[in-house]
């Protein structure tokens, strides 16, 4: 069964990115996959995904954004060793 299309933005506060952050890290120096949950969903980023930085400057504003990316054929990947972030 296909997943329902999502684009969602969540804003936390630094205490929660932080948190977050901190474990998104440690499962990427640790070669794992791992779970976690925005704006109310649950998914798994399997270890293989590709992470990039995109900067963007307008006329009043900035913004950079730490993205993960991977193909949805991937999601069958063996999720042991996921870390929970």
């Amino acid at each position: 069964m296909a997943k329902a299309e999502r684009d969602v933005e969540r804003i936390y506060s630094t205490e929660e990115v932080v948190a977050k952050l901190r474990r998104l890290a440690d499962a990427l120096e640790s070669g794992s996959s791992f779970r976690i949950q925005v704006a109310g969903e649950r998914f798994r980023v399997p270890a293989r995904a590709v992470f990039s930085v995109e900067h963007e400057r307008g006329e009043d504003e900035e913004e950079v954004e730490f993205q993960l990316k991977w193909p949805l054929s991937e999601e069958s990947d063996d999720a042991e060793g996921d870390a929970v972030v």
